[in-house]
């Protein structure tokens, strides 16, 4: 789950020495037969990470000579599938950066380090307690916090707000209500930011929904962004403790059906056809200045930050009727059990759980280090750059939060009330249809 997704291309960045070996399945360590030198692989999906980590990498190096980490990115749309053939085939990185929804099936298959093991108990104590309860399984941690999310907020265009005749103050206390009744200000304010190509709004008699030249908001399938934060704000649920499925609880398809109705009904988020197969677009379309309201997370700070050609800000995310309910979420970077070096590896994994070899990702505002005494090097970059961030962190500071995805067979599952959901947001298959259907297909593969 989530995740930073911007990144566009695969590359490979080494960072010290020349590598001098590869990695290959086993166990203990290898070198190069004279002077000693291990190379270890690390693999992201996140190219700022990477190169936050080439410096962090650097300094490693100068501290473990003999050691060189080389780092792969891989793309975010490519990043499960190459990494489960990867690790299925017995090739995969010896650390690999990994979400709540995908470590489960690894981690009861033998695949990775048990943490608590490699490093000691002890060491948890250091990192964000919300990441490592995520990534703590059968009473073992799987991975070592990197990164932790804070919470959904709202992205904002200044200049599309103004022409509007809106404040920041008009929508920094957005409400929703099922089926659009009662207090709900979301709706009215993105139907003002919606317009079409003769400039009509989606709120004015006219009003060409099929040629829409500018969207209110960023309704779209985005788990993480849109639709858990939504279910979570009505008083639903996504799983239960058992880890099924709940898509059919009444909240939570209030929910859907809310979601669905802003983009098929009223038109103020662009159309599932361009959204469903491909979770950058509302991203794309907000720094083009093509999506006013833009919901996401901290994933996506830095990339608003450097590709953003217009002014904006940040506000909190719309409350329902349980309130602004969010998700947060955490990486960890992941040990590879079968690595040819273990030792090495597990060197690499002390130090980015640490202050000092974690505190670089925070450093260039790249991500938040989910190593907690690290965390002030991100909050002074952003403070450095006038951003304020703390619509991020209030809302789960403030109220409470949804859990994120989890079960071992969790990515069998997604994968098989997506195409289902896809229909949903197509306005294809009634909501309440297409739930059932869905609940059905999610929990039979998490069973299996």
């Amino acid at each position: 789950m989530k995740r930073s997704r911007f990144l566009l291309a695969v590359s490979v960045l080494t960072v010290g020495v020349l590598a001098l070996a590869g990695c290959s399945a086993g166990g203990g360590d290898d070198d190069d037969g004279g002077g000693g030198s291990t190379t270890v692989t690390f693999r992201t999906w996140d190219e700022n990470a990477a190169e936050a980590y080439k410096q962090s990498f650097a300094e490693f190096h100068e501290k473990n000579p003999t050691i060189t980490v080389k780092i792969d990115v891989v793309p975010w749309s490519d990043y499960f599938t190459s990494l489960r053939t990867d690790v299925a085939g017995g090739n995969a990185d010896d650390i690999f950066w990994i979400n709540n929804s995908s470590y489960g099936s690894y981690a009861s298959g033998g695949k990775l380090i048990d943490v608590d093991k490699a490093l000691g108990a002890g060491a948890k104590k250091a990192w964000a307690p919300s990441v490592v309860a995520q990534f703590t399984q059968d009473d073992a941690l799987w991975g070592v916090p990197q990164t932790s999310d804070g919470g959904i907020a709202v992205y904002y265009n200044k200049k599309l707000l103004a022409d509007a005749g809106l404040s920041e103050s008009d929508i920094s206390h957005l409400t929703w209500s099922p089926n659009a009744s009662g207090d709900d200000t979301l709706l009215p304010v993105s139907e003002k930011l919606t317009k079409d190509a003769a400039g009509t709004t989606a709120d004015e008699s006219g009003f060409d929904p099929s040629n829409i030249t500018q969207w209110g908001y960023s309704a779209a399938e985005d788990l993480q962004a849109i639709y858990l934060p939504f279910i979570g704000s009505n008083g639903g649920t996504f799983q239960k403790a058992d880890n099924s499925f709940t898509f059919t609880n009444p909240k939570t398809e209030q929910a859907f059906s809310y979601i669905v109705d802003l983009i098929n009904r009223y038109h103020v988020s662009p159309g599932a056809a361009d959204t469903n197969g491909n979770g950058d677009f509302t991203k794309d379309q907000f720094l083009q200045g093509k999506i006013a309201l833009f919901q996401s997370g901290l994933y996506n700070l830095a990339n608003v930050a450097g590709n953003a050609k217009f002014e904006w800000g940040v506000v909190p995310l719309p409350a329902g009727p349980a309130g602004a309910v969010s998700v947060t979420n955490g990486i960890v970077a992941a040990g590879n059990a079968h690595s040819a070096h273990l030792d090495a590896t597990k060197k690499v994994l002390k130090w980015i759980g640490s202050k000092e070899g974690n505190q670089f990702i925070g450093a260039t505002g790249a991500n938040l280090p989910a190593v907690t005494a690290a965390q002030q090097t991100y909050f002074d970059y952003w403070k450095g750059q006038g951003v304020d961030v703390s619509p991020f962190f209030d809302v789960i500071k403030d109220n409470p939060t949804i859990p994120a995805p989890t079960g071992a067979n969790f990515n069998a599952a997604g994968s098989a009330y997506k195409p289902i959901l896809d229909e949903v947001f197509l306005g294809r298959l009634p909501v309440d249809k297409g739930l059932a259907q869905a609940q059905a297909a999610a929990n039979k593969a998490m069973a299996g």
